[in-house]
């Protein structure tokens, strides 16, 4: 797996990051939603210089204009509901892809600390030959992310798979390049320190679904 890790220099970028860490910042859910949506525009401009172009030619008022336009079909898909505000940035950017969404939650059978990952529900157009962009804040385990890819590609064979997340914890990496194949692309925002007993992250933002729409029940 190729990982790019997108918040190593200064940028505009680590002033995002820093207002959704911040508890006195994020409590604002809009303010936490748009800045989400800032991130992932900044991820799909960086994702872009990876992508294929060809050469085209553009009519202006005053003659032709040759220049370079993407030639990747893209399919745009996030991982409910937290993916909802990074999916809405990378589609202010990428405009013309199609769109997909796809669940996936912790559920804990014995009220404990073990949690098995159920994908219950997708509404996605056809994958084959298409750059599939698959994105979702947090990269907590891997083991949502890796749900998700396995029931994507059941009947699926896309040209390239690009996975694109926030907030990145090592353990969930390592269980991505395990379980996920080499031609994969993870971009990641920030890389933290490390998951916690509950596996969450740390030092994390808390949890980015609740963050944008509201505790859940």
């Amino acid at each position: 797996m190729q990982i790019h890790y997108l918040s190593e220099g200064n940028s505009v970028l680590n002033h995002f990051l820093a207002q959704i860490r911040n508890v006195t910042v994020q409590n604002d859910s809009m303010r936490f939603r748009r800045n989400i949506e800032r991130i992932g525009e900044i991820m799909a401009y960086e994702l872009s210089k990876n992508m294929t172009y060809k050469t085209v030619a553009i009519p202006t008022p005053l003659g032709t204009k040759t220049t370079t336009a993407i030639a990747d079909q893209l399919v745009l898909c996030s991982v409910l509901r937290a993916g909802l505000p990074l999916h809405l940035g990378f589609l202010n950017y990428f405009d013309d892809a199609e769109n997909g969404f796809i669940s996936a939650y912790r559920n804990h059978p014995n009220n404990d600390e073990n949690f098995e990952i159920l994908v219950q529900y997708q509404a996605i157009s056809d994958l084959n030959g298409k750059n599939l962009i698959l994105v979702d804040p947090m990269l907590a385990t891997g083991q949502s992310l890796v749900a998700v890819f396995n029931k994507l590609m059941e009947n699926s064979a896309p040209k390239e798979i690009h996975i694109a997340v926030v907030i990145a914890a090592p353990e969930g990496i390592a269980y991505l390049e395990q379980h996920l194949p080499d031609h994969c692309h993870l971009w990641v925002a920030a890389l933290d320190e490390k998951l916690n007993e509950q596996s969450y992250i740390v030092p994390g933002l808390g949890d980015a679904g609740d963050l944008a729409y509201g505790k859940k029940l």
